[in-house]
């Protein structure tokens, strides 16, 4: 069995604490409600919920101010020594592809680009070539590009090797 292992939330410190585990807790403290009256808060495991893309997140609260925060980035930033800089060069991913499973033991740094790869591999609707996916409600291959950093729709088409053509056409053309 593993042992659970907390550590400080960095911004957070003596206020909450991220495990190993993924469990995120807030620590026993006195707070002030309104801003003057005291209250001994007693230490607690945080509620986890969904952010709606599969990821869990807290809600964390220093001086007023309140701010969702994924759990996975919070494993991250205390026991991987990731620090988000706001460029998603690296990033936190699940070695599972499981979303919910933030244990320590799940999550390692890639650089976003090879999450993306990673992501589309995991697909169903990836084809052998790059820059084209099955779209399923419309039953055809989508072809697109990606130009300085805007995703370029090239159209939809019956056979993959037509839309690989057309992104190999518009590559061409840059």
């Amino acid at each position: 069995m593993i042992k659970e292992v907390f550590k400080d939330i960095l911004g957070y410190e003596g206020i909450y604490q991220v495990s190993n585990l993924g469990n995120v807790k807030s620590l026993a403290r006195e707070i002030l409600l309104r801003g003057k009256y005291p209250f001994i808060s007693k230490e607690k495991i945080l509620k986890p919920a969904n952010n709606g893309h599969g990821y869990y997140q807290v809600i964390l609260c220093k001086d007023g101010k309140i701010k969702a925060m994924t759990i996975h980035v919070l494993v991250a930033m205390a026991f991987l020594g990731h620090i988000p800089d706001g460029t998603n060069r690296i990033v936190p991913d699940h070695k599972d592809n499981d979303k919910s499973n933030n244990n320590l033991s799940n999550l390692e740094l890639i650089t976003q680009k090879e999450n993306i790869e990673r992501y589309w591999l995991t697909q169903k609707t990836l084809s052998q070539y790059k820059g084209v996916t099955w779209h399923k409600k419309l039953n055809k291959w989508n072809a697109f590009i990606y130009i300085n950093k805007k995703r370029k729709h090239l159209g939809y088409f019956t056979d993959e090797l037509e839309a690989h053509l057309a992104y190999q056409k518009a590559l061409e053309n840059l």
